[in-house]
């Protein structure tokens, strides 16, 4: 059985899509498969397991759905400010990391708020979860690089980078970690916790994502998409994925193909096959117009397999088996988007209103005392 592939993108109109695509060759299809309007604010953060989805926004909220089922599965309220990062480890836990500067890890299996952790003083601009479960990484706006055991959810390391990194990940073994400071990439080891080597792009870094222990993908303030060994610190290829700048990246491998998923502020989903042999120019195999700014942008796929626990790891979950509402609705997204938009429009229009009535109110109370 084909595996379901699925691209979750979230937008400035407020907006959560689903695209599920169909395979067909070379041929890829993006198809609407749903949209939902639950956040009040532009979404900021989305990330999946292998059952669910979550999505951050401005408003604050982080909204949790579950695939298998089909359903909205509910709202997580803890953080006061910007969801800026989420992240799922396995399908037992979720990091957040927000404005509020708190980092926090939540139970699967409840949805509870197990530790809530007073991360960095200002922004939690990203967090990144070792592949063992026992580690995180965080960064933000204090210009500190954090290191967080999370067996005992406290601070193991403060590394001062004296600049404002706004990305870090882990690569997909977990032998090093990269640190993204504006256009430049720090690339780190975890045996020595020292730097490495340094890659610097030619604009600001928007996303980035690793194809492989060592090739990075790297998206910015621009049209082009960059890969890069981390361990030789060089350009392995460059192609121009849009024509406005380049949002979010994602790269998986899927029955043997190397994919790259890129969404631009243009409204356009791309989804892009890459030969990682000779690295020649990757073959556009579907595109996808939304209609929408996208902010972020993730894949879900139904095969993915549970991450398994090691011992010492943080506390396994069983699934839970809650009834929920239904969310899932077989809608066309522009129309979603239309509406989204009609509504935003609708309110400006309504606080414009407002303060011109209050501004002739107080006109008048002038005049009558003069």
């Amino acid at each position: 059985m084909e595996n379901q592939l699925e691209v979750i993108a979230g937008c400035y109109e407020q907006i959560l899509f689903g695209y599920r695509v169909d395979r067909n060759g070379e041929t890829w299809s993006p198809v609407a498969d749903f949209t939902h309007h639950a956040h009040t604010a532009s979404l900021s953060a989305v990330t999946v397991s292998d059952r669910y989805i979550a999505t951050g926004s401005k408003d604050e909220t982080i909204y949790i759905y579950d695939m298998k089922k089909r359903v909205e599965h509910g709202t997580l309220l803890h953080h006061n400010g910007t969801i800026s990062c989420l992240e799922f480890y396995g399908n037992t836990h979720l990091i957040s990391g927000a404005e509020d500067g708190l980092i926090c890890i939540w139970s699967t299996k409840k949805w509870e708020c197990l530790k809530s952790i007073k991360a960095h003083k200002g922004h939690v601009t990203s967090v990144s979860v070792h592949p063992s479960g026992k580690l995180a990484l965080s960064v933000g706006r204090d210009k500190t690089l954090r290191t967080w055991n999370l067996i005992e959810g406290r601070s193991a390391f403060i590394k001062n980078i004296k600049q404002e990194a706004h990305i870090v990940k882990w690569s997909p073994k977990g032998e090093k970690y990269i640190v993204v400071v504006n256009n430049k990439v720090d690339v780190y080891q975890l045996e020595t916790a020292s730097l490495s080597g340094s890659i610097t792009n030619e604009k600001r870094i928007s996303s980035v994502s690793f194809f492989t222990e060592s090739i990075l993908a790297v998206a910015g303030d621009e049209e082009f998409v960059r890969l890069y060994d981390t361990d030789l610190q060089r350009c392995l290829l460059e192609f121009k994925a849009h024509a406005n700048r380049v949002k979010s990246v994602y790269c998986f491998e899927i029955e043997n193909s190397n994919i790259i998923v890129t969404a631009s502020n243009d409204g356009f989903i791309k989804l892009w096959k890459l030969n990682m042999e000779i690295f020649s120019s990757p073959v556009l195999l579907g595109e996808v117009n939304t209609g929408a700014r996208i902010t972020c942008l993730t894949v879900w796929r139904s095969s993915l397999n549970e991450m398994p626990l090691k011992s010492g790891n943080v506390a396994q979950q069983p699934e839970e088996k809650n009834e929920t509402k239904p969310f899932v609705k077989k809608l066309s997204s522009k129309p979603a988007v239309a509406e989204a938009i009609h509504k935003l429009q609708d309110t400006e229009s309504h606080c414009q209103r407002k303060k011109r009535k209050t501004d002739d109110q107080t006109t008048k109370k002038k005049a009558k005392l003069s």
